[in-house]
C-alpha cells in the first residue's frame, strides 16, 4: 500500500482535465518515472508555478470535475510518480477517478461546503494532510488550525487502494 498524506498543493479551480495534469506531447514517454518533470506544466492558475509548487506535496485539494477530459492512466501516473497518492475534489471525470483507484491511489469526494472551508482556512498556507483509512477520515493542519473531514471509501475501491492497485488486487486473487 502506498503512502496517503503529506503536505497538501491547493488548487483553486473546475475542470483541470488530463492535457492540464499531464501534456499530451509527453504520452510517448515508456516509463512512468519519465513523466515526473512535466505534471501540470500546461497548467494556468493565477499564484502557480510548476517547478516551486509540486515538490514535496502529497495531496493534491481542488475543486470540482478532476480529471476531465481523456481516459488516459497518464494523469495518475505522473501524479503518482511525483509521490502525490491523493487529490481530494468536489468530484471527478468518472475514468480519471477510477484510474487513481487502479493505480492503488484516492480520488477523495468531499461536499462543495468542505472543499470551501478547506480553501477559506488553508489556502496559501503550509499545510499538511494525514489520512486513515479506519475509519476513512483526512485530517488537514496548519499551525493550530485543524479540519478533519470524514470520507467515504468503501467496497472495490477500498480493495484496490488495500492491495496497492488493480494489478497488485488481481496477482492475490487470481
Amino acid at each position: 500500500m502506498k503512502t496517503f498524506g503529506g503536505r497538501v498543493l491547493f488548487l483553486d479551480r473546475s475542470d483541470i482535465n488530463t492535457d492540464e495534469i499531464i501534456p499530451a506531447k509527453y504520452l510517448t514517454e515508456v516509463s512512468k518515472e519519465a513523466l515526473a518533470p512535466y505534471l501540470l506544466e500546461d497548467l494556468k492558475l493565477e499564484g502557480f508555478e510548476q517547478k516551486r509548487d509540486i515538490a514535496n506535496r502529497g495531496v493534491v485539494v481542488t475543486r470540482a470535475n478532476f480529471g476531465c477530459g481523456s481516459s488516459r492512466e497518464h494523469a495518475p501516473w505522473a501524479l503518482e510518480v511525483n509521490g502525490i497518492h491523493v487529490v481530494v475534489a468536489e468530484n471527478f471525470a468518472r475514468i480519471f477517478r477510477q484510474n487513481m483507484y487502479n493505480c492503488g491511489m484516492l480520488a477523495i469526494e468531499l461536499s462543495p461546503e468542505t472543499i470551501s472551508a478547506l480553501f477559506e482556512k488553508f489556502a496559501g498556507r503550509e499545510t499538511g494532510c494525514s489520512l486513515s483509512l479506519t475509519p476513512p477520515v483526512l485530517t488537514f493542519a496548519s499551525g493550530a488550525d485543524t479540519l478533519e473531514a470524514p470520507f467515504r471509501l468503501e467496497g472495490f475501491d477500498r480493495a484496490l487502494v488495500e492491495a496497492g492497485g488493480w494489478v497488485d488486487y488481481a496477482d492475490k486473487k487470481y
